[in-house]
């Protein structure tokens, strides 16, 4: 007997073990302190050159957004356009398959 959405469900199944596996794991660690990839960057710059994190300075000068409020807006922005480009590619190939 062979299954019509085997793809689909181990896929389903795959996400919902690395949440299981994620929760779990973040909730065993109760003093973790969580920061993001700039900061750890930085920071493993600064260890290896030796030089303070405060004396750090990026190379490329990078915009800051005025606000708070247009910084989420943007990222949201990035993410739907993604999506879109996403399902794009996933509904082209779709189509194809039908297709043939």
């Amino acid at each position: 007997m062979k299954f019509k959405y085997t793809l689909e469900i181990l896929t389903g199944i795959a996400i919902l073990a690395f949440c299981a596996v994620f929760l779990y794991t973040s909730s065993t660690m109760s003093g973790a302190e969580f920061s993001g990839s700039d900061n750890v960057g930085s920071g493993l710059i600064s260890k290896l050159s030796g030089t303070p994190l405060e004396n750090f300075h990026p190379l490329i000068p990078q915009w800051e957004p005025p606000s708070s409020e247009i910084e989420s807006s943007l990222f949201a922005f990035q993410a739907a356009v993604g999506g879109i480009l996403v399902g794009g590619v996933f509904g082209y190939w779709i189509g194809q398959k039908k297709k043939a």
